[in-house]
């Protein structure tokens, strides 16, 4: 169940990730932390999805800890682009939201598989 949940959640994350992209791009003219952001956040569903084909238990695992650490740091690429103002309070408190639920399943998925 958590597994599906993370699929449709962390493809929805990689798109919302890309429209934020395009706009601070376009708008504000922020190139370097929103291409580590664009990197960090896409990659989240990219290894959720390679892990669902793990040829391994240890497989899954790695990946999904790959996920994980990748959302870490689309947290911090977000934080950083509140914090220095190109990210508005709203904007960044939906996405940063949205960024630690997938966090939250991730953790849950791992602690579920390692038990």
């Amino acid at each position: 169940m958590k597994e599906s949940v993370i699929v449709d959640k962390s493809k929805a994350f990689a798109l919302r990730i890309i429209k934020l992209y395009r706009y601070l791009c376009a708008e504000k003219q922020e190139y370097v932390l929103s291409k580590q952001l664009l990197r960090s956040g896409t990659s989240i569903g990219a290894n959720v999805r390679e892990a669902k084909r793990g040829q391994s238990k240890p497989d899954f695992y790695s990946k999904m800890n790959i996920a994980l650490k990748e959302a870490d740091e689309a947290a911090y690429w977000l934080e950083l682009l509140h914090e220095s103002g190109f990210l508005e309070l709203q904007a960044f408190e939906s996405i940063y939201e949205d960024c630690n639920e997938l966090i939250k399943i991730l953790v849950s998925i791992l602690k579920t598989k390692t038990s």
